[in-house]
């Protein structure tokens, strides 16, 4: 196991205000929800499944495995219950579905998957586009679902993603003032975990680091059991600031981010949002800091080696996977024998 391990030496780098650059670092690999739903071929279950668990073995211990979705709208993720089942069979796996609506909801309610992610737009345009209904509608929509949670007795933790954050390929700016209205405003509906999404690429480091630290303070008061309220950055490498905004985030406090084996996916209803930030990059980025995220580089890879294959024919993004990891990061088990 070719574990992430950089030299002692490595440059430091700024202390994030709200926590230690040690704290580990967790990834929620996105591909076989987010990274597949943008493209129009639709892989095997069989092939899934040898995805989710080479993923497992590379160390990564939270996934979106599907959605729930109408299969007529999505046949691309028409198989997540089957997926939720065999993934829950994997010790220590988090395993987390999107889920647009309340009939979603209840569906993954009765998967008994971990966790369920909510999609809301602090774009209207965007909402409209892949909701169909306004910002307020679907904040509305959360508060029913915790209580349709609440009422099944369930522990599924409900994690909103807040889209279009930092821009849209629709409306164009959002405010940052919607963006935390709508943080507070879904906290108070009854969602455990906010998360903050460049959804088409538009955000820069510096309105990353700004708006983070902005909502965390919003999110404060709503932090519970030891774990932060805003929860995960999520950006896409569109104009090629992806891996810029992860840093920025983790500098402003973020401890866990969304990313997708390969650099695919996007959103069909936000035009031109391409690229989820890679996998192995943002492994690499961390790790080479010396960031604790426990995952198997040379695992990695063979991943990304095997879904082009799968999806042979279309476009892969990132970069680690052309030049292989320099000769500062080492193993682990050679590093402790130095």
């Amino acid at each position: 196991m070719l574990a992430f391990m950089p030299l002692a030496s490595a440059p430091t780098t700024p202390t994030p205000p709200t926590s230690s650059r040690t704290a580990p670092v967790a990834i929620r690999e996105v591909g076989l929800r987010d990274g597949l739903q943008s493209i129009a071929r639709t892989l095997p279950t069989a092939t899934k499944l040898q995805w989710l668990r080479a993923a497992y073995a590379a160390g990564l211990r939270e996934m979106e495995v599907g959605s729930f979705v109408p299969p007529r709208l999505m046949p691309q993720l028409a198989d997540t219950e089957a997926l939720v089942r065999e993934a829950l069979a994997l010790p220590g796996l988090v395993v987390s579905v999107l889920v647009p609506n309340l009939k979603g909801a209840e569906r993954a309610l009765d998967s008994g998957a971990h966790a369920m992610l909510l999609p809301l737009s602090a774009s209207r345009a965007h909402s409209l586009s892949n909701l169909r209904k306004a910002p307020d509608d679907v904040v509305r929509e959360i508060a029913d679902i915790r209580r349709l949670r609440d009422a099944a007795g369930s522990t599924c933790r409900l994690e909103v993603g807040l889209s279009t954050a930092f821009g849209c390929t629709i409306q164009g700016r959002v405010e940052p003032e919607e963006v935390l209205r709508l943080v507070h405003a879904a906290l108070d509906a009854g969602a455990e975990r906010v998360g903050l999404a460049d959804t088409v690429g538009y955000a820069d480091p510096r309105q990353v680091r700004e708006l983070f630290e902005r909502a965390f303070e919003i999110a404060r008061p709503y932090d519970r059991d030891g774990a932060a309220a805003l929860a995960c950055g999520h950006f896409h490498d569109t104009r090629g600031l992806g891996l810029a905004n992860v840093y920025a985030a983790w500098e402003a406090g973020v401890r866990r981010f969304d990313a997708c084996t390969g650099g695919i996916g996007g959103c069909p209803h936000a035009p031109g949002a391409s690229g989820n930030v890679a996998t192995e990059d943002v492994a690499y980025l961390l790790a080479s800091m010396g960031v604790p995220i426990g995952l198997d580089f040379d695992a990695l890879m063979a991943l990304r080696h095997s879904v082009a294959g799968w999806l042979e024919g279309e476009p892969l993004h990132g970069h680690i996977w052309r030049a292989g990891l320099p000769k500062t990061m080492r193993p682990a088990a050679t590093a402790e024998a130095a």
